[in-house]
């Protein structure tokens, strides 16, 4: 394995759309979210490390799931899991961490990955992974990893690429935020557009020398610390510091600024497990369409629901279609797919 290859696992999220199983205390990236036998985050290392060797993969959470860490990862060491004192969205955090690497390895180049997405077909993954280390290393590139549309989803980011750039490694027009279903069908149809997986690969010194240029004020706020860092001081300098970063996210902070952007149209299957509904699209279905996890079911005219419980508890159901059904300890979730995006606003209104 190259030892100048890095990841920064993102850790961090709430994931609130997946309430009640996860919650602030044990997020989603915790649980088997498919019933597999593997949490996310233990399927995302896992995938990492056919490329990276496991002593460099960072964890970067939140400190509150340091522990959870260690127990779901425990071929890693304490020192690979970046904590963050507060929240403050993906600028400062991935910053925090390539400073940390770079200090380790001038010469490292990394990937930063979301650790609560689902992908299947890790050889391609892998040689997509492979393919971008090796065009960074080259020279001096921020890259993305961009996901196929498969239809006009409306919850998320878009890349759109030169449309005459017939090269394998197109270069980045702009970066456009979640659309309306016009716009995100006018997308599709003009075939120039990604979607935004949040997948990053570029250099150490590639990614802090545009920090340097395009966010001066953070980036001398961190080098502050620099000696300090991956040293016995650094907990201190970071929990003192830390929380006065900008709350920026690295699209907003970087790549909608630099010039030297690219994407790689990736060829895996991708799925960014954000909500019940794309949940339910990724597990196997019974002859009525239905999505059961855990469960043990008795169903009559019921179509399209995704039933989940802890155990193997008996769910009776008749009379339910485009339903999501879960239930957590003292918590029975009975709501409509339909309505998915609404369940981060109820979490807000009951706790």
């Amino acid at each position: 394995m190259n030892k100048n290859y890095y990841a920064i696992i993102m850790a961090g999220g709430v994931g609130s759309r997946f309430w009640p199983v996860s919650t602030t205390e044990f997020p989603k990236q915790f649980h088997d979210m498919l019933g597999t036998g593997e949490t996310l985050i233990q399927k995302t290392f896992t995938r990492l490390s056919q490329i990276i060797p496991k002593e460099n993969i960072l964890i970067l959470t939140n400190e509150a799931y340091n522990d959870i860490v260690l127990e779901q990862l425990p071929m890693i060491q304490q020192e690979q899991i970046v904590l963050e004192p507060a929240m403050r969205n993906t600028a400062p955090c991935i910053l925090y961490a390539s400073l940390k690497i770079k200090k380790q390895n001038p010469d490292a180049v990394m990937v930063v990955a979301p650790s609560d997405h689902w992908i299947e077909d890790e050889v391609q993954f892998c040689s997509n992974l492979q393919y971008a280390f090796d065009f960074c290393e080259r020279d001096e590139n921020l890259m993305t990893l961009g996901i196929l549309p498969t239809f006009a989803n409306t919850g998320y980011g878009y890349i759109e690429f030169d449309k005459l750039d017939s090269r394998p490694i197109k270069k980045v027009k702009q970066f456009r935020e979640k659309p309306d279903y016009a716009t995100a069908r006018k997308f599709i149809q003009s075939r120039n557009f990604l979607w935004n997986a949040g997948i990053f690969v570029w250099s150490a010194k590639t990614v802090l020398k545009a920090y340097e240029e395009f966010q001066p004020v953070m980036y001398n706020h961190f080098m502050n610390g620099y000696e300090v860092l991956n040293t016995p001081n650094e907990e201190a300098f970071i929990r003192d510091n830390y929380p006065l970063a900008q709350n920026i996210s690295v699209d907003y902070a970087i790549l909608e600024k630099a010039q030297n952007v690219y994407v790689l149209p990736a060829t895996f299957d991708w799925n960014d497990l954000g909500t019940w509904g794309s949940l339910y699209d990724k597990l196997p279905k019974d002859e009525q369409e239905n999505a059961v996890v855990n469960a043990s079911v008795y169903l009559e005219n019921a179509t399209n629901n995704i039933i989940r419980t802890e155990g193997k508890k008996l769910v009776v159901i008749d009379g339910l279609t485009d339903y999501i059904i879960v239930d957590k300890d003292d918590v029975l979730l009975i709501y409509p797919k339909n309505k998915e995006q609404d369940i981060k606003q109820i979490v807000s209104k009951i706790q």
